[in-house]
């Protein structure tokens, strides 16, 4: 392949919400963000609002996010996470303190055997973290 695999995150209605929530937890950019109301083609008024695609995007960092359209029901659950490969102490302490305000630490920020500091974090939108950063 090419191009890493993209995640794309799925969410009720919080869209919007949990982009801004990325953007200060990782100091990263939205890139693009198109409503429902916006696209060419005919969607009921009560989600014109939603986030039907947008582009999150800190360095290497790129992800997409949508709201689910009416109708489709959205299971926050353990089948996905999203595993980050940091570069200081600094920056893995940070994003654990950020990202497990609100959330649930599922594996407390500590040295492991591999050689590596690391901790897994589910965000306060039920998404989950793999944090690791290898020492040298």
């Amino acid at each position: 392949m090419k191009h890493p695999v993209t995640p794309y995150l799925t969410f009720d209605g919080n869209a919007r919400e949990a982009l801004e929530f990325y953007k200060e937890v990782f100091e990263g950019e939205v890139v693009e963000i198109q409503t429902f109301g916006e696209a060419d083609f005919p969607t009921p008024p009560e989600v014109d609002d939603r986030v039907m695609h947008a582009k999150f995007k800190k360095d290497e960092l790129f992800i997409m996010v949508s709201d689910a359209f009416l109708g489709q029901s959205i299971e926050t659950g353990n089948n996905i996470s999203l595993a980050l490969e940091l570069e200081s102490e600094e920056e893995i302490q940070k994003l654990y303190d950020r990202l497990s305000q609100n959330g649930t630490v599922l594996m407390e920020l500590q040295d492991t055997f591999w050689g590596a500091k690391y901790a897994k974090v589910k965000d306060r939108f039920g998404i989950i973290w793999d944090l690791n950063y290898t020492k040298a």
